[in-house]
């Protein structure tokens, strides 16, 4: 017939539909996450000879945040602002020497600070800022580089002696500026500068504090000092590196000596953006990471945290990046690499000269750098970096992060800090996603499964007609409004009553069997008197019974056994934390949800099985609940199979009532006091707040990629269960 021709078609276009909606979802996916795993590239723009070389030597290179402008600090105090593409001088500045006095070393502060300290031969150091002013003359972008000095024009003093500064660190806050120099006579002098501004006239003066750091044995040969100019790092020619407590400029104190490098010597010591991390290079090209964490007696330890891929030449330069942790480093043959701390990863490794570069900076994006090699000549070069915080091991292992005592599994995508460590591992989510399926479906499973079994067996047919419609009407419920009944109401709720909800769970079963015991001693004329297949019904009164004796015991019953509180036994007792939106209210309410979807299915398939079946297992004698067990469930596994796992996908899959029901907490913890944060509601929360083709945004596509795949693949092994069990059970 034409009609079954037109719904042939209809059926097989539609399906047909479905697949390629669902091929296109894979696909659009896959285009989203693949730049993630793309490996850096380097592009080279533009060589040219040393702008105004005639002006000095290049002690420090630098690069504004748009890569037009660079500026070259030389060591005859002169700054050359140029053009990163063509090498033109835009602007030169000669710094004010003193008379007889020459630049013999020079730090630079945080990146993101843009500051530069020259150490001097008399003992003073003259601290200047970089600065870029941006302006759009005829809509054309203008950068007019310029110099600024924090600390007023003139040199500050450093060293009280006034010997001259062979090496120097700088850190500049809104409220001090600290300086470290070593001297030439050996000593290492710190001198902090607090910053005073009058409330009269504005005006600003510094008060000085001067200490000499207690560094003695081996030769200082590197210094570093961190962004809150809290902790001073010295490194020696014997290997080891002094970690000093400088909080108290005028007391610093060791706090440690450690050994880095072994048989090896130091050749280069950076701290990473935020000034926590220490990454140092040695001689035969090793490059690790150090950083502090708490020790068993709570003092602050140096520890070596991951050791990087080795260049095959002498570490000579460490290049940090502004905002993420990661950095580069060339060695003395011309190799450069870029690394990832928290990824552990070497991004990209090349060699771009035959010597050891002069000067190495990268700019303030990441996307390009500047180098100089051994011949004079100026490299700029693009860097196509995007996504260097993902690895292997950032997604799915767990990352030793800075100021963690231990290495974890944690989910912080975002932080009011600039310098902040992202961490991107998707093992707490994916956790979350399986801990909330697994109790809802604790929950959902049995009760759907054993009221199909009753609804479609031993219930009449009258009192059918009306549950099953009445339960399937649930899943038409907004689950919007489900996860908001159990954020606001529930959550409370069983917080209020926790012993009267464990009380209740407890009594549920023995109360039922004890009911329809009862029920079976009355006598004949009562019973007979309800119509066959009603007898469910009055369990009701019994189930509403109980749960109201158990609630109302709740206080007494918290009074006797927790002493009052049941969430304060668990924390003192058990060592149990209690969050009120936790795994019991997720349970229930997506187990609410759940509940329609393996009913009507499981219902649908027992009632499907052949009457035949049912009625030769009677005729042999089989009691009706053996001729269930014996022969129906069978029959219906398969359909009963696809329900479980259908009401799987619906629960791993939810998004609002895990939103709203759950402390949304990325937590490895499997208590049922504790919440969880599933991929989907991480998804529907950081979504909307993430920056397009950010790599927290593509790690977010990444999230629905794994759940779309782990929903594939649980549909796949189901389909093939399935497809066995009605093999094998076809033949009854």
């Amino acid at each position: 017939m034409a009609s079954d021709t037109l719904a042939r078609h209809g059926i097989a276009v539609g399906g047909l539909s479905v697949i390629i909606a669902i091929v296109l979802i894979f696909f659009y996916l896959l285009y989203v996450v693949v730049p993630l795993f793309r490996p850096a590239e380097l592009e080279p723009v533009a060589s040219y000879d040393l702008p105004a070389a005639q002006a000095g030597a290049t002690l420090h290179l630098a690069m504004e945040e748009q890569n037009e402008v660079g500026a070259r600090f030389t060591d005859a105090g002169h700054v050359i602002f140029f053009d990163t593409h063509d090498g033109q001088v835009i602007d030169e500045v000669r710094m004010a020497l003193p008379l007889d006095t020459r630049v013999t070393s020079i730090a630079s502060a945080a990146p993101h600070q843009a500051t530069v300290a020259l150490g001097l031969s008399n003992g003073h150091a003259i601290v200047v800022k970089h600065v870029y002013r941006v302006t759009f003359p005829g809509d054309r972008r203008l950068i007019t580089p310029g110099l600024e000095y924090p600390m007023g024009g003139a040199p500050v003093p450093v060293d009280p002696e006034g010997k001259s500064l062979s090496a120097l660190a700088l850190q500049v806050g809104e409220e001090a500026t600290t300086l470290v120099g070593l001297t030439a006579d050996r000593r290492m002098v710190l001198s902090a500068y607090q910053r005073e501004e009058s409330f009269l006239d504005d005006s600003v003066s510094f008060t000085r504090a001067t200490s000499q750091v207690p560094f003695e044995g081996a030769v200082a040969t590197h210094l570093a000092l961190d962004d809150d100019q809290r902790t001073l790092y010295v490194g020696a020619d014997d290997g080891h590196v002094s970690y000093f407590d400088v909080s108290e400029p005028g007391a610093p104190a060791l706090a440690q000596r450690f050994d880095v490098a072994g048989d090896s010597r130091i050749s280069a010591l950076r701290l990473l953006a935020g000034g926590i991390s220490l990454v140092i290079g040695t001689e035969d090209g090793g490059l690790s990471q150090w950083f502090p964490v708490r020790g068993e007696s709570g003092e602050q330890v140096v520890k070596r945290i991951r050791e990087f891929d080795s260049l095959p030449g002498e570490v000579r330069r460490i290049a940090p990046e502004q905002i993420r942790k990661a950095f580069l480093a060339a060695d003395a043959s011309g190799n450069l690499s870029i690394y990832h701390a928290t990824a552990h990863r070497t991004v990209l490794a090349t060699r771009l000269a035959d010597t050891a570069l002069a000067g190495l900076t990268v700019s303030p994006r990441a996307n390009a750098m500047l180098t100089e090699d051994a011949a004079g000549k100026l490299h700029f070069t693009r860097i196509h970096n995007e996504h260097p915080e993902v690895s292997w091991s950032s997604l799915w292992g767990k990352v030793w992060y800075e100021s963690y005592e231990e290495p974890e599994y944690i989910w912080q995508s975002s932080s009011a800090s600039n310098i902040f460590e992202p961490k991107f591992s998707l093992i707490p989510i994916s956790f979350g996603t399986l801990k909330a399926a697994f109790y809802a479906m604790v929950i959902a499973v049995p009760l759907a499964i054993l009221g199909a079994m009753f609804t479609a067996h031993f219930m009449s047919p009258h009192m059918r007609s009306v549950v099953k419609p009445s339960i399937e009407i649930m899943e038409a419920l907004p689950t919007v409004i489900l996860g908001f009944l159990a954020g606001l109401w529930l959550a409370p709720v069983l917080e209020s009553n926790l012993p009267g909800i464990f009380a209740m769970l407890l009594l549920l079963p023995p109360g039922v069997l004890l009911a329809a015991w009862v029920w079976q001693r009355l006598p004949p004329a009562i019973r007979l008197a309800v119509p066959e297949g009603w007898e469910g019904a009055l369990l009701i009164p019994a189930v509403l019974l109980i749960g109201y004796l158990s609630m109302a015991a709740s206080p007494t019953l918290e009074l006797w056994f927790f002493g009052g509180d049941m969430r304060v036994w668990l924390s003192t007792e058990l060592g149990v934390d209690f969050d009120q939106r936790n795994s019991i209210v997720v349970g229930l309410a997506m187990g609410f949800a759940v509940i329609p979807t393996i009913f009507s299915i499981t219902e649908d398939a027992i009632f499907a099985v052949p009457k035949h079946l049912v009625n030769g297992s009677l005729a042999l004698g089989a009691t009706p609940w053996q001729t269930m067990i014996r022969v129906v469930l069978l029959t219906a596994s398969p359909g009963i199979f696809s329900a479980v796992m259908i009401g799987l996908g619906r629960a791993v899959g939810e998004t609002m009532i895990v939103l709203m029901a759950t402390g949304n907490t990325p937590v490895m913890d499997f208590s049922i006091f504790q919440g969880m944060r599933t991929l989907s509601a991480n998804i529907a929360v950081e979504m909307p707040e993430s920056e397009v083709d950010s790599t927290h945004y593509r790690v977010l596509f990444l999230a629905g990629l794994v759940l779309f795949a782990f929903t594939f693949a649980v549909n796949t092994v189901a389909e093939l269960v399935r497809q066995r069990l009605r093999r094998r059970y076809s033949t009854l």
